[in-house]
């Protein structure tokens, strides 16, 4: 009985520190607007890279899986201990130390393909839109589309109806 009290009492004394935070307003500390443009770029490419890792690595062992199925044997695809994940029976023939590096280093490489592709469409989209308005006419007005608020098409609305003003809503007598 002593050792539950104990142990229920440690626990909530390592609670009262997260609900007393849940409480606080913690301010946005991290703010993406200081940062370069370079800098913005890396964490973009980080990310995706990090991120197709896993997938990239899926797809790879399947390949590599189904070359080494496709070799192993008289005939093509017959020995199933070679066989994909999906299909491996239970005495299935793991892959070799050097035959993991390269479907490691393999999916490396796929996923930071993949991260700089990403790289060089948004660097291509940035510099048509840069040039699209370094192309503009320079002028004194820079004038941008913005949508009608829906309050200022109800007034216009009344005022077709009726015909006249509403007084108190221009304010004059």
């Amino acid at each position: 009985m002593k050792k539950t009290l104990l142990i229920f009492f440690i626990f909530s004394l390592l609670l009262i520190p997260v609900f007393e935070a849940a409480g606080q307003d913690i301010p946005n500390v991290f703010d993406m607007s200081n940062f370069p443009q370079w800098g913005k770029d890396l964490r973009r490419v980080d990310i995706i890279m990090f991120g197709v890792f896993p997938f990239s690595m899926f797809i790879i062992t399947t390949i590599t899986d189904s070359v080494r199925w496709y070799h192993a044997g008289d005939a093509p695809f017959t020995d199933n201990r070679y066989a994909p994940w999906p299909i491996k029976s239970a005495g299935a023939i793991e892959m070799t130390t050097d035959e993991h590096f390269r479907t490691i280093m393999l999916a490396a490489g796929l996923s930071v393909t993949i991260s700089l592709v990403d790289l060089l469409i948004v660097k291509l989209k940035q510099n048509k839109e840069r040039r699209r308005i370094e192309s503009r006419p320079s002028s004194i007005y820079n004038i941008d589309r913005i949508p009608i608020k829906s309050e200022i098409i109800e007034e216009e609305a009344d005022i077709s109806e009726t015909g006249e003003e509403d007084e108190t809503k221009t304010g004059v007598e």
